[in-house]
């Protein structure tokens, strides 16, 4: 039976339950295979030898996880040799689409439709909405995991700043 946790995140302030292991920096990133916008797979093995930001958003087609990729695509044009990752839980052909729509060419967004395996492998899958919470998750270019964070409600921006600095440290 997999892990839940508690008091991880919330949502619209209700608290919600996550499924899987709790991350910390320092532990080996899990593997993971998820779909590409051409439903080509993308796994932890295509992310490695570069410094890697994953932001784990509930749906690119509501407010906050559409501010968030957006900043995201724009702070990638800026950071250099850092991939960004966007997981969300759309099938491949919205994510493609709202992609295109938004512009966003500098972020690579993936779906963990095919049974949230990367949802619960990275702590990150709301039991109640079967949506992934807003986390990030910033790994070196060995897949080691140097920096996660959950937003205190899913509803909410995740700290940009905190991220990339984060990050720019491990380039």
């Amino acid at each position: 039976m997999p892990q839940e946790r508690a008091n991880v995140t919330k949502f619209m302030n209700n608290p919600v339950t996550v499924i899987g292991p709790e991350l910390k920096a320092g532990d080996k990133a899990p593997d993971f295979v998820l779909a590409d916008n051409d439903l080509k797979p993308f796994s932890l093995a295509d992310a490695k030898g570069k410094v890697t930001i994953i932001s784990c958003v509930p749906s690119l087609d509501t407010p906050v996880c559409d501010l968030e990729t957006r900043r995201f695509n724009k702070e990638a044009a800026a950071i250099g040799d850092i991939r960004i990752l966007t997981v969300s839980m759309d099938l491949p052909f919205a994510q493609k689409r709202w992609c295109g729509a938004a512009g966003v060419e500098k972020v690579k967004t993936l779906s963990d439709y095919r049974g949230a395996a990367f949802g619960q492998a990275y702590g990150a899958l709301i039991k109640e909405l079967y949506l992934l919470a807003r986390a990030i998750f910033v790994l070196d270019k060995e897949g080691i995991i140097r920096y996660v964070r959950f937003t205190d409600d899913v509803t909410q921006e995740p700290d940009y700043n905190a991220a990339i600095e984060a990050a720019k440290k491990l380039v």
